[in-house]
């Protein structure tokens, strides 16, 4: 790699003013101007409340095992999250007997509440700007491979340091502002998350993808899980039977007062990513490259799962999840690819560009370093590979079952039996038939198979696709059996021995290797372009930010805790109001709809209780109405799902869970007039979990008389 030199002086000290309601603001370092903003909105709680105190904010909001975000709701360690967030716990423990996804589910007690593999959430406790600490070591000077290893070597002396006075904590340090700046971390993660209640999917994701990223909405889109932890220290511990209800000293108060047009709302959680500091030239490759392929190549996906899910209960089961992983983004594209072009962004972008350069012509910043010219030529000539790149992921990663299997096999499995004894060692997948369907599995292989080769130029398919040619006639179908039959890797419970003879030759496993030579060779080849085109957009980014050093600049977003805040209320499209919030009318009007669109279907239970005549106090005070979900301007991605909305008292009134179609480019370009975050109303969660689920121990538990202003007593 070529040496690359951080631009870090470009944005050190400078101190952005707010912008109304733009913006996933870190919390340590919230300007002052932000908070002054802020309460002028209607926030009544002191600046430390919301990061440095003992009951701050913050302390109560989780990582919701990496993707998703979350909120400790009760002394006794409940976690509300979205439906979404929890649909492969709900749906792993869900059998054609038992079908928690279909029915819903309700632990009536500790004992009934059903453990999780692979789950956990993190606690932000402190983050802290470790530049200088970075700059002091020379990470200027160093190569872009020695600098993540600089990165790596300064985030395990902080964890060393840490674990030294707490042995539960560890720390992360992630890149701020394209790369220029380096904050540190510090999280304690808990590992044992247990299921304790869930409505039935119908309710949970209720619109499905007829309604995904669109408003108005009446998903009741959320999930309760609980922490647990050891019962001699009240920490982390991993799963065990002995384990407690986790007791935090904290936990958001939560709210049946409800809101109104012009609230002050404030969501944290843990946004995935944005690229508002993007090119206009990144952009492009973003529509026609990454996007175009990710539409294309679900579209075929989906279809066949989906008509295998609709004609057999055992196979929706299994399949549930992977769709709606699949399909969730598959929407976001089209929408994002749609606002690109009707709000005419790449455009935009070349104007503020040209303004830069003009600019650089004045300043003589980065002069030298700033190229706009080369930038598009390096886009443009890695253009065809990238689109290819982009196919070939869609199409081979996580797509089927066997492939998956092939690319572990030869990079990433344990290996098992005596070191010493070569011709001994074996590998060993996990049955994990309740997870797929081989008729499914075969029929979306053979299907991608022919896509991808429709799709991309001869000079991107894979060794294997010569195989197919020679000796399959060009029969995906045969080819895909063929493996299916012969591979040891399809062979239940098999040890498979990676030092043999049999092995080696295995079709499977070839497969595998072909796959991942092929990965590791386009990404060598993108080697020549990436590095500098990096380079570009970090000089880019720091450009920006120094020649509008008077305006506000928070970072993109990177998986680590953001507030946004602004107001509840609609937004005006085609001259015609959204409104702010949906009633229970509007969700029996589509439970009448039912019949002919699957996604509207709910049991007759559910339209008994919503066609209620006085919901008691769920009911909003002001309309009188049953509200299930409300629109406010927070800035949200991929990633808050499952924020916690917070009013200006700092007590929960919702949770996060989409964003409108009308504004899915925000991860580019934050439009103001028309961006806006959905949330489930937390009386309509409440409600569910009264009514329908009779939940009256986990009702008490978070209505109990402490909060997050008075500390726990454990």
């Amino acid at each position: 790699m070529k040496a690359r030199t951080l631009l870090l002086s470009a944005i050190v000290g400078l101190a952005p003013v707010a912008n109304a309601d733009e913006g996933m603001w870190t919390m340590y370092n919230l300007p002052q101007a932000v908070y002054d903003q802020m309460t002028t909105y209607g926030f009544t709680l002191p600046y430390d409340n919301l990061y440095s105190s003992e009951d701050a904010i913050k302390n109560s909001v989780v990582l919701f095992s990496g993707y998703c975000s979350g909120v400790v709701v009760s002394p006794d360690g409940l976690v509300f999250t979205n439906h979404h967030c929890g649909f492969e716990a709900i749906r792993s423990h869900s059998t054609v007997e038992h079908d928690y996804m279909l029915n819903g589910f309700y632990a009536k007690s500790f004992e009934e509440e059903l453990p999780n593999k692979d789950m956990f959430v993190s606690f932000m406790t402190e983050q802290q700007d470790v530049t200088d600490k970075l700059l002091a070591l020379g990470i200027e000077n160093r190569t872009g491979e020695e600098q993540e290893d600089l990165i790596d070597s300064l985030a395990t002396a902080m964890t060393d340091s840490v674990k030294e006075t707490d042995k539960t904590l560890h720390v992360e340090i992630d890149p701020y502002y394209e790369g220029n700046r380096y904050y540190a971390t510090t999280y304690r993660t808990f590992t044992d998350l247990r299921l304790v209640f869930t409505i039935p999917k119908s309710m949970g994701k209720f619109g499905g993808e007829t309604d995904n990223w669109m408003w108005p909405r009446q998903t009741c889109d959320f999930s309760v899980f609980r922490i647990y932890a050891d019962p001699e220290t009240n920490g982390p511990a991993e799963y065990s039977e002995n384990n407690v209800p986790y007791h935090p000293e904290t936990w958001a108060p939560v709210s049946i007062e409800g809101y109104k047009d012009g609230d002050f709302a404030m969501t944290v959680g843990y946004p995935g990513s944005t690229e508002r500091y993007l090119s206009s030239y990144g952009i492009k490759e973003m529509r026609d490259a990454t996007h175009a392929a990710r539409i294309q190549v679900r579209g075929v996906k989906q279809d066949i799962m989906l008509r295998h899910m609709r004609a057999d209960q055992g196979i929706r089961i299994k399949y549930d999840s992977k769709f709606a992983q699949s399909s969730n983004y598959w929407k976001n594209a089209i929408g994002m690819n749609k606002c690109i072009d009707s709000i005419g962004i790449i455009s935009q972008k070349k104007e503020f560009e040209n303004r830069i350069r003009e600019w650089q012509d004045s300043t003589g910043f980065l002069k030298d370093k700033l190229d706009f010219d080369k930038l598009a030529s390096l886009y443009e000539k890695r253009f065809d590979r990238v689109r290819a790149l982009y196919f070939w992921n869609e199409t081979f990663r996580n797509s089927n079952e066997l492939v998956t299997r092939a690319m572990r096999v030869n990079n990433g499995m344990s290996v098992k039996g005596p070191s010493d004894k070569p011709s001994k060692q074996y590998v060993q997948f996990d049955d994990n038939s309740d997870q797929w369907d081989e008729t499914v599995d075969k029929e979306i292989f053979a299907a991608l198979l022919k896509n991808y080769k429709e799709n991309v130029s001869e000079e991107y398919l894979p060794q294997f696709y010569k195989t197919i040619d020679s000796q399959f006639n060009g029969d995906y179908t045969a080819y895909v059996d063929y493996l299916y039959k012969n591979s040891v890797l399809m062979k239940k419970g098999a040890k498979l021995h990676i030092n043999s003879k049999k092995f080696n030759n295995d079709c499977g496993v070839q497969l595998g290797l072909d796959l991942l030579e092929y990965r590791a060779d386009q990404r060598e080849a993108l080697l020549e372009f990436s590095d500098d085109i990096d380079n570009y957009e970090k000089y880019l980014c720091a450009a920006k930010v120094r020649m509008e050093e008077d305006m506000p600049h928070y970072s993109d977003a990177n998986m680590t805790m953001r507030l946004s805040y602004g107001q509840v209320g609609g937004f005006t499209l085609n001259g015609k109001p959204s409104g702010y919030y949906t009633t229970a009318e509007s969700i029996i009007e589509k439970f009448g709809m039912g019949d002919k669109e699957p996604d509207y279907y709910a049991e007759p239970i559910m339209k008994e209780l919503l066609s209620a005549t006085d919901f008691g106090k769920y009911q909003d005070k002001t309309t009188g109405k049953m509200q299930l979900c409300f629109l406010t301007n927070n800035d949200i991605t991929g990633g808050n799902s499952g924020s916690p909305m917070f009013n200006g008292k700092g007590e929960l009134i919702g949770l996060a869970f989409d964003g409108n179609w009308d504004s899915l480019s925000s991860d580019i370009y934050f439009d103001s007039n028309l961006a806006r975050c959905i949330g489930v109303d937390i009386r309509y969660v409440l409600f569910m979990m009264d009514k329908w689920g009779h939940a009256e121990r986990l009702l008490k538990e978070i209505n109990a008389p402490v909060g997050r202003k008075i500390k726990n007593n454990k």
